[in-house]
C-alpha cells in the first residue's frame, strides 16, 4: 500500500494540516517555523513504528492516513487516550499496535542525526557507526566469493548449450560490474569464464555448476554491490577536493587530492550529513518503501543544497521509494514547486 493523503487536526491544539502525498518520487512539506511539519512527520514514524505511547504525548485531537487501495486508518483522542482504527468500504475496524507496525515500512531520517545510540546504549559518531557497518556488511559478503562458485557442485542443469553460453555472458557483465564495488570472483583453473560452446564440449556439467553458482553468487550480492557503487558515486558527486572510497578490505577511505587520508572524524558537518543520509537510504531502507526526512539542508552550502534535491530523486527512481521531506529551503525544492505543500498556522 501506498499513502496518499495525510491530515491532522488540532495539532498543538491550533493547527489542522492536510498533505497530500505523491504516489511516486518525493513530496515535500515546508511551512513557517513552529507550524508542526517536522511533528507531522515524526508522527506518520510514530503511527507505522508502533510506537503509539510516544504519538500520545504529542498534542493533537485527530489523524487520518489515506491510502492507494481507499483504505484510511484513524486516530482519535479521547478520555482514555488514543484510539485506532481502519476504514475500508465504510466499515472500521480496531487496530492493534502490531497491526500498524506492519502496514508500511517505514524509514525515519530526522533533524538530529549526527550521533545515534549504539546497540550497548552509548551514543556514538553516526558516520563511524555506519562505516563500520559497511565494513562488516562487505566482509561477511566475501566471504562466501571463493566456495559461492565451486566448480564441483553437483546437481544444476537442463539448458542448451547456446543457453548456457548466452547466460554466462549476462552473468559475466554483472560480475564486471560488481567488481567496482570490490568483489572479484577468483575462477578455478581449468575453467574459463564465460565459456565457449567449444568448453562445453567435454565439460558440460562442470561449466553448469559453475554458471549456477555464479548466478546464486551475484543474486545475493549484487543488491549491496550496486548500494557501495551508487553510494561512492553520489557522496563524490559533492565533493571537489577529496574523494571517498571503499577499499578493498571495505573501509571507507576518503583522500584529498593531494594523497592525505582523512580520518572520518575529520570530515566537515556538511561531509557528514550526506554521508548519513545516503548511508541509511541505500543500505538501511528498503526497496518500495516510504521515507521521511526532516531538514535535509542542515550543513550544507546552497550549491550542495541544490544537488542534494537531484540525488534524492535519482534515489527515489532507484528504489523505488516514496519520500516525504520537510524542509525550509528553496534550494531543496529548487524546480520541483509542483511537488510541494505548504503548511500554514492554523487551518489548512
Amino acid at each position: 500500500m501506498k499513502i496518499m493523503n495525510v491530515s491532522v487536526k488540532g495539532l498543538f491544539g491550533q493547527h489542522d494540516h492536510t498533505v497530500s502525498v505523491f504516489s511516486e518520487g518525493i513530496t515535500y512539506v515546508h511551512s513557517p517555523n513552529g507550524c508542526g511539519k517536522s511533528t507531522l512527520i515524526r508522527m506518520i514514524s510514530l503511527l507505522f513504528t508502533g510506537k503509539t505511547d510516544e504519538l500520545e504525548s504529542i498534542p493533537f485531537e485527530r489523524m487520518d492516513v489515506s491510502f492507494d487501495n481507499e483504505t484510511n486508518v484513524i486516530v482519535e483522542r479521547s478520555e482514555s487516550g488514543l484510539s485506532f482504527k481502519m476504514q475500508k468500504n465504510k466499515i472500521h475496524t480496531d487496530l492493534r499496535t502490531d497491526e500498524l507496525g506492519s502496514m508500511v515500512k517505514i524509514t525515519f531520517i530526522p533533524s538530529e542525526r549526527t550521533f545515534i545510540r549504539a546497540p550497548n546504549k552509548h551514543i556514538v559518531s553516526a558516520v563511524e557507526s555506519y562505516a563500520h557497518d559497511l565494513y562488516l556488511k562487505l566482509k561477511e559478503a566475501k566471504k562466501h566469493c571463493s566456495s559461492a562458485c565451486d566448480p564441483n557442485k553437483t546437481g544444476c542443469g537442463g539448458k542448451s548449450d547456446d543457453e548456457l553460453v548466452s547466460w554466462a555472458k549476462d552473468l559475466n557483465a554483472k560480475l564486471s560490474f560488481m567488481r567496482d564495488a570490490g568483489f572479484e570472483i577468483a575462477v578455478p583453473s581449468g575453467i574459463r569464464f564465460p565459456p565457449t560452446r567449444y568448453d562445453l564440449i567435454e565439460s558440460k556439467e562442470k561449466y553448469t555448476d559453475f554458471v549456477y553458482g555464479i548466478s546464486e553468487f551475484i543474486e545475493r550480492n549484487y543488491y549491496l554491490s550496486e548500494s557501495v557503487i551508487v553510494f561512492r558515486d553520489i557522496i563524490n558527486r559533492f565533493l571537489s577536493d577529496k574523494e571517498m572510497r571503499i577499499d578493498g578490505k571495505g573501509h571507507v577511505v576518503f583522500m584529498m587530492k593531494n594523497g592525505l587520508t582523512l580520518p572520518l572524524n575529520s570530515l566537515s558537518s556538511g561531509e557528514k550529513q550526506i554521508f548519513i543520509i545516503f548511508y541509511r537510504l541505500l543500505f538501511e531502507t528498503m526497496p518500495f518503501s516510504f521515507v521521511m526526512m526532516d531538514e535535509p539542508e542542515i550543513s550544507l552550502h546552497v550549491s550542495w543544497q541544490q544537488k542534494m534535491g537531484a540525488a534524492l530523486k535519482d534515489i527515489s527512481r532507484l528504489r523505488g521509494l516514496q519520500m516525504l521531506i520537510a524542509t525550509h529551503s528553496p534550494q531543496i525544492i529548487h524546480d520541483d514547486w509542483d511537488l510541494t505543500n505548504e503548511l500554514r498556522a492554523g487551518s489548512a
